[in-house]
């Protein structure tokens, strides 16, 4: 994440949400994490502590984090979803080797954004796929 957030309850109240034990939790993995997790992998690395979560909370808690824009959606693969707390202009990589996401930096200044002057933008998204450099190696 770009930006530090020292009190992440404090964050969530900035932003108009309740900050719940599981709310700040969950978000708490969210910018700790650079995985771009989804649904299931934050619901298993938070139900030992957390033994009422269900995946429906989490479900909820991220359409929350996106409906009061801390987080979006990272959709490369049609069949998963993943999270991101990172608001910032960036890109994404998925290794088609092992499955990691990456973030990926974008220069704003070397985009041609005069070509939708006359468009609305409600969504922004730039991927790649291919095999990452941590595979690359294993590979050679």
């Amino acid at each position: 994440m770009r930006t530090k957030i020292e009190n992440v309850g404090e964050y969530l109240k900035s932003h108009e949400i309740k900050p719940s034990y599981q709310r700040i939790k969950i978000f708490e993995y969210l910018i700790t994490h650079k995985n771009h997790p989804t649904v299931d992998m934050i619901y298993k690395a938070l139900v030992e502590e957390i033994p009422t979560l269900s995946k429906t909370t989490v479900y909820n808690t991220l359409n929350l984090f996106i409906e009061k824009q801390i987080a979006l959606v990272v959709i490369i693969e049609e069949n998963e979803t993943r999270y991101d707390a990172d608001m910032g202009l960036h890109g994404h990589f998925k290794c088609t080797y092992c499955g990691d996401l990456y973030d990926i930096d974008i220069d704003p200044e070397n985009i041609n954004f005069e070509s939708l002057n006359d468009f609305q933008i409600n969504e922004q998204h730039l991927y790649f796929k291919g095999i990452c450099k941590k595979c690359l190696k294993k590979d050679s």
